[in-house]
């Protein structure tokens, strides 16, 4: 097993516990899928560290997660068609080291613990070494290198998400 498919591994399972939904219990409350119906779900402790931001910096920074998710699935779909040009400018306009003012990063970092600070920076690090890599692909046309750098930043996203949450 090679070391991105460890770090891939432990990842998850730092964060599988965490990614159960909540369901609608029939007298109208909601039950973790794990827990059963006696079990209140807001008793149980998140372990992921709370950071506070203030409130319209909270859903400025929450809509720049949600494009996040929505550069990822871009990317994704670029490369499975083979536009590795398009992935990488999309990697590097929306994630990576070039989207930093555009999301008002220096504003943020402000309220971020300096782990969070870090794990933010290796994401946007990530996106634009995948950015570099998927344009690599265009030329060799091996995808290989470019899904490796891909999962890299999805790891980035998946470290932070584990470890913190806003408040």
């Amino acid at each position: 097993m090679n070391t991105a498919t460890r770090r891939t591994l432990a990842a998850l399972a730092l964060v599988l516990p965490t990614l159960a939904l909540p369901q609608t219990h029939p007298a109208g409350g909601h039950v973790h899928p794990a827990a059963g119906p006696a079990q209140d779900p807001a008793a149980a402790a998140d372990p992921r560290r709370p950071v506070a931001f203030p409130e319209p910096l909270r859903r400025h920074t929450l809509a720049n997660m949600r494009d996040h998710l929505l550069a990822l699935g871009e990317m994704q779909d670029a490369l499975a068609k083979g536009e590795f040009d398009r992935a990488a400018d999309v990697a590097e306009q929306r994630l990576g080291m070039s989207s930093l003012k555009t999301h008002g990063a220096h504003e943020v970092a402000r309220y971020m613990p300096q782990g969070m600070q870090d794990a933010g920076t290796a994401m946007h690090r990530a996106a634009s070494q995948f950015a570099t890599v998927a344009k690599d692909a265009s030329v060799t046309g091996d995808l290989r290198p470019a899904l490796a750098a891909l999962a890299r930043v999805n790891q980035a996203c998946v470290a932070c998400h584990a470890a913190y949450r806003l408040n």
